[in-house]
């Protein structure tokens, strides 16, 4: 099958999905997992898929980041990085993804991806997962506490992070906004997109590290080579 075919089923499909759970599932807990996704890998989907499984989750929605604005230097465009999120959900029927946040002009904010689903979604209780180590800059994200009030926190700590290096922060944000905010250790693959687009600079192989489909999007449209070989000089 064609990439262009491979990435207009995926679209069928999350559409499909997207419409079955609005309708039949408004009374779940739903987990949100926001990222730049540049690109998405398979350390992103076992982490999401572990915590999915323990929180019992009906479903996870995908929100690639439009310009968050406390990341920039974004190296694949917003199309690309929605379609490989896109290949990446595509086999499996918990992951949804979502192109809220693309197309925005300006910057965008959590809370306004909140209010926007609890809008779609008023009786489902939105778990938002993160980073542990995220989670403690989050007086700095924009209507901290209604981000609190809108949103159940999961705070994942990945390898190599020490959880209780944030757990203070945790307790004292509890305290408070009245926040809920679990936190667990997520054994998860160690893997980033920073080490997957280094590898691709350096032409090493990214087999393994995220979906087959993924892999073959990056290696056809020439994503994250060095400049000069098919993309602008850009600073992440």
């Amino acid at each position: 099958m064609l990439l262009d075919d491979l990435i207009s089923q995926a679209k069928s499909i999350n559409e499909i999905k997207m419409d079955e759970f609005v309708k039949y599932c408004p009374k779940k807990r739903v987990g949100i997992f926001g990222g730049t996704f540049d690109p998405i890998h398979n350390g992103h989907l076992a982490v999401v898929e572990f915590i999915r499984e323990k929180y019992k989750l009906e479903k996870v929605i995908f929100i690639p980041s439009g310009n968050p604005p406390h990341k920039s230097g974004l190296l694949s465009s917003e199309q690309d990085r929605m379609n490989m999120v896109l290949l990446a959900a595509m086999r499996n029927s918990d992951f949804i993804v979502s192109d809220y946040e693309l197309g925005s002009q300006g910057k965008t904010f959590t809370i306004n991806t909140l209010r926007y689903l609890k809008d779609m979604l008023p009786s489902t209780e939105l778990c938002f997962i993160t980073g542990a180590d995220a989670i403690v800059d989050i007086e700095s994200w924009k209507n901290t506490k209604e981000t609190f009030e809108l949103a159940t926190f999961i705070a994942a700590t990945r390898p190599g992070i020490s959880l209780l290096e944030s757990q203070e922060k945790i307790e004292e944000l509890r305290e408070k906004y009245d926040a809920t905010i679990h936190t667990l250790y997520v054994p998860a693959l160690d893997i980033s997109s920073t080490y997957i687009r280094n590898r691709l600079e350096k032409e090493k192989t990214i087999k393994y590290l995220l979906p087959n489909y993924v892999e073959q999007y990056i290696a056809f449209n020439k994503l994250y080579k060095k400049v000069g070989e098919g993309q602008d000089d850009q600073a992440e």
